[in-house]
């Protein structure tokens, strides 16, 4: 797994083609998350929609190429050339490594993850708030390839000397199925498909959330979807179905019942005292 990610990216010495914006409203189907992201083109051609300072703009990126997507910004894939391609999010804690490779007319071939805790220097954190702040100026310079090339370096240098972190390998199980919870939020992630993509039973699934996150693994997926519901009630003026909707809940009228259950409110009341 390491040599998959790790000699695409010593090889890569391509250009940042954009660092998207999330200033408009995101279309159904659009992947949007709370991690910053790194997508780098290692082979064929990657088609998608991104936000920008004059609205929606189709872009196609192809090999040595890459895109920075920051935090709660959004992006919309086609899936329909084929493409082999690294995702890199970067959350408080830990770097997660998305390999994918898909074939047109086929569908997902690969995708593999691996999650490394981040040391406690702020080095990265400094960078990528530097690359935020040029997605605010909206447009991509020189100054943003460099920082994105450098976040490149500092992942290299991840992954050939890992920080030795004291955790089980139950608990970096765990860690790597909260991330693909917070990635596929708005799918229908079941204990079982959750189970199938790590290749584990469902018994299993639920044994680590109960004993790594003193939680039931629907609890999570609930809290993340719900927390992704607040901000979109904050920042879009979507109907609260379409929220609903958005955010994995197959029915309107269990999303408000669960969401006052945990927050006190139901959502248009959250959203009038936002």
């Amino acid at each position: 797994m390491n040599k998959i990610i790790t000699e695409p990216l010593q090889k890569f010495n391509g250009p940042l083609v954009r660092v998207c914006c999330g200033e408009n409203t995101p279309p159904e189907g659009s992947y949007q998350v709370n991690f910053n992201r790194l997508e780098i083109i290692i082979e064929g051609q990657h088609d998608l929609v991104v936000d920008s300072s004059q609205g929606f703009e189709n872009l196609s990126l192809t090999e040595n190429q890459m895109i920075y997507i920051p935090s709660n910004a959004w992006s919309k894939p086609t899936w329909e050339k084929s493409s082999r391609m690294i995702s890199i999010l970067f959350s408080k804690n830990q770097v997660g490594f998305s390999y994918v490779h898909y074939k047109e007319g086929e569908g997902f071939v690969d995708v593999i993850k691996q999650a490394l805790p981040l040391p406690s220097s702020m080095a990265v954190e400094h960078v990528l708030a530097a690359l935020n702040c040029i997605a605010e100026e909206k447009k991509c310079t020189v100054m943003g390839e460099h920082l994105a090339k450098s976040l490149i370096l500092y992942c290299l240098a991840l992954l050939q000397n890992p920080q030795q972190e004291k955790v089980s390998r139950g608990e970096k199980l765990y860690r790597s199925m909260c991330i693909y919870v917070q990635e596929n939020f708005h799918k229908d992630i079941t204990r079982i498909s959750v189970a199938n993509r790590f290749g584990v039973s469902s018994a299993h699934v639920s044994r680590l959330f109960n004993q790594e996150g003193s939680v039931k693994y629907a609890d999570y997926v609930t809290y993340v979807r719900l927390d992704r519901a607040k901000f979109m009630l904050k920042k879009y003026n979507f109907k609260v179905e379409e929220i609903a909707r958005r955010c994995g809940f197959k029915d309107t009228n269990y999303f408000c019942r669960v969401f006052k259950q945990k927050t006190g409110k139901t959502p248009s009341e959250y959203r009038l005292n936002a």
